[in-house]
């Protein structure tokens, strides 16, 4: 496979997370987002207004993470959050889920998660973080299928900061177990072009990853 430029940007969350991020690590990343076109930018909820209207008027998204990294905040809090972050100019919701709880086999009480923070964001696509290292594969195709049930827009592999990030076989398992309804964001641990394409070949329909300009720059010509 082989992408330019612009359309691998178009897959791309440019991402900054980092807990001591500043006000002018944000504005570069908006500025870079609108410069290479990248879908979103996606950001902590504290950012969301700043990024919102640092890109008005531009085809970049603001995607804000909730729940984030470790998903272990109670249902509702993270329903709340979601729906402050859509107030302040969210265009897409990253949601972490309680890892804990389905590894507890209480794998309802996920799917109801998943459910309520769609619900009060309606019309905003969420996408779902397994954070996969920390899950068997009967796990992950579980969360895969109760996203679709819940209706979720994606499935995704990692935060970027738990044990391990994206995988080429967590890919392909999560791409056959949406079959198709959701897209599949891989995230964590994509530093090149050659991982994005081989993530792309495995059936990720979106990238996220902090070194997005850098993966751009390296495209093979």
């Amino acid at each position: 496979m082989t992408l330019n430029t612009r359309q691998l940007a178009a897959m791309i969350d440019h991402t900054q997370l980092r807990a001591y991020a500043t006000e002018t690590d944000l504005k570069e990343l908006c500025d870079e987002a609108r410069e290479y076109g990248f879908a979103t930018v996606a950001i902590n909820p504290v950012w969301t207004s700043y990024c919102a209207r640092r890109l008005a008027g531009t085809e970049v998204g603001v995607c804000t993470c909730i729940g984030f990294p470790l998903g272990a905040n109670t249902a509702p809090l993270k329903v709340e959050e979601a729906k402050e972050a859509v107030k302040n100019g969210a265009t897409e919701i990253d949601m972490v889920i309680n890892i804990g709880a389905l590894k507890s086999g209480y794998a309802p009480f996920v799917e109801k998660e998943i459910r309520a923070i769609v619900n009060a964001v309606k019309g905003t696509p969420v996408k779902v973080i397994l954070e996969c290292s920390y899950l068997n594969d009967n796990e992950k195709e579980a969360v895969c299928k109760m996203s679709a049930i819940a209706g979720a827009a994606f499935v995704k592999t990692s935060t970027g900061y738990g044990e391990g990030g994206a995988t080429v076989d967590d890919v392909e398992l999560m791409a056959a177990a949406v079959g198709g309804k959701l897209g599949v964001k891989a995230a964590g641990g994509i530093r090149a072009y050659s991982d994005a394409i081989a993530m792309i070949e495995a059936g990720a329909t979106r990238i996220g990853t902090s070194a997005g300009v850098r993966i751009l720059e390296t495209i093979p010509q």
